[in-house]
């Protein structure tokens, strides 16, 4: 085929699981590396392109919560879906030791350990979605009911626009 791309260990878990997906890359020269930049540099509509988030529950459980790169997350809606009393967003500065992951490159698949997972109910619309590969400058599109089995997440509403 003659691509040279290192495959990411999100992408690898994705071949291990039998899970068809497609890699997208995208420049990052110009530092714009947020959510809604990547939607316009890779020319899918903000609703199809997710962004991975980590939150911590009064339990000091930790929670990865998948949601439309153009919405917020709810902090009560979050906190009902996991079960939890509050939620509060992960530090930055934690997050790599949490999940094997840098901020902007953090997938849902592939973490250093499965935490509960809960994507936004939208995704469950859209027959594919787009999550980061586990690296800044690289997407996986795919079926969102795949994603959640192979992170053994559910749907919930989550954002603060919910339709």
């Amino acid at each position: 085929m003659g691509k040279k791309m290192t495959k990411t260990n999100a992408a690898r878990i994705l071949d291990k699981e039998k899970v068809p997906y497609e890699i997208i890359q995208y420049e990052t020269g110009d530092g714009l590396v947020d959510g809604v930049s990547v939607a316009a540099k890779i020319g899918h509509p903000e609703e199809q392109v997710y962004k991975t988030l980590v939150a911590a529950g009064s339990s000091k459980q930790h929670y990865v919560f998948v949601i439309p790169v153009a919405e917020e997350l709810d902090l009560k809606a979050a906190a009902k879906a996991a079960g939890e009393k509050k939620i509060e967003m992960a530090p930055v500065k934690d997050i790599f030791q949490l999940t094997g992951y840098i901020r902007g490159g953090c997938s849902p698949v592939g973490m250093k350990k499965p935490f509960p997972t809960y994507v936004a109910q939208q995704a469950e619309m859209q027959p594919e979605i787009i999550v980061s590969a586990g690296k800044i400058g690289m997407q996986i599109k795919l079926d969102p009911r795949k994603l959640l089995e192979v992170t053994n997440g559910q749907y919930a509403g989550l954002t603060v626009y919910n339709d």
